[in-house]
This record gives structure tokens, sequence and C-alpha cells, in this order.
């Protein structure tokens, strides 16, 4: 069942009995995903950016945004303007279709795998997950891969609370650890 299709038939029913809403629009739902990468080594290296910059482009399935440095910071050697980072925000169907791929395809590629730990929610109810090895998407070849970067997938909701956004995602279908 597309991920669309189960929010309206079985997350909105389920989570109006379970927190008591009078309106189906009062049920938390998903506004955005956030795909991060950071730069880190790859500020000497422009070969790396370029490498990350077409994983995630090929990841997210959009064209990315350049993350500048706002302040320069000479311990880091960092200056002011250079980039630190990548990311793609996704809403709407492509947000559906990511964390459909998210849930039954790339969380399972994962190596030593055992669910996503319940902190990884905050107060508010936004998700947020590490991946250390970006190979865990099925978009990127393992054939073709030169180095292994991290990235960080940031699920935005309209939740108000930790156990509003626990039961969403739940319901969705993300595999939480057994407490």
């Amino acid at each position: 069942m597309r991920l669309k299709e189960l929010y309206n038939k079985k997350v909105i029913p389920a989570m109006q009995e379970r927190f008591k809403y009078s309106n189906a629009l009062a049920v938390p739902r998903m506004t955005k995903v956030t795909i991060n990468v950071g730069t880190g080594k790859a500020l000497q290296d422009d070969k790396l950016l370029d490498l990350i910059v077409d994983n995630l482009t090929r990841i997210s399935g959009q064209k990315i945004v350049f993350a500048k440095a706002r302040k320069s910071i000479s311990a880091f050697k960092i200056r002011e303007g250079m980039t630190v980072g990548v990311r793609a925000t996704l809403r709407g169907n492509r947000m559906y279709d990511f964390i459909e791929k998210l849930i039954n395809i790339s969380l399972p590629r994962v190596r030593d795998f055992q669910g996503i730990d319940k902190k990884s929610v905050d107060p508010n109810g936004n998700l947020s997950i590490g991946f250390k090895e970006h190979i865990a998407f099925p978009e990127i070849h393992s054939d073709e891969i030169e180095r292994i970067h991290g990235l960080e997938v940031t699920i935005t909701t309209t939740a108000k609370t930790y156990d509003e956004g626990v039961e969403l995602f739940t319901i969705i279908g993300f595999p939480f650890k057994k407490d």
C-alpha cells in the first residue's frame, strides 16, 4: 500500500482513537524530509565535494543546496563563504516516495541494523536518523564507490509532543528498537 493511502486509511483513524482528536486535520502529519551531508574533509578536496553532491542528488532525486559558512573559524580552517554542507529538502509526493523507500529498502540494508532508537525522536515529534554509510540507499551502486561518507535524514512533522511523534512513526511502519 502506498504511504499516502496508508496515512489516510490507517494512521488518521488510529491516531484519532489514541489521542482523542475531534478533527482529522488535528492528526500530526509529515511535512518535509531534509537530507544533510556535512562536507568536513571535502573542504580541501574538491573532488570529494563533487562526489558528495552527485551521491546526494541521486539519493534525493532533485538538485541540492549548498550550505555556506557564515563566519570564519580559524581552528577548523573555515573561511566565511566556504561550502560546509549540502542538503536537499523533499516535500509532497517525493517526500512520501522517499520515506517509503527508506522504510522498505534502505533501513534493512544498513549493516548490523537493530532498529531505530526511540531517542531519535525529539520532544517536538521529529525524527532524525544518521547513516554512517551512504551505500544503504539503492541509487548508489557498490561498484562505483570511491569513498564512503555519512548523511543524516530528518523527518519533520506537525506533532506537538514526543508521544505523538513516536506513535505516528510506529503506525507508519518505522522499525523501532524493542524496549
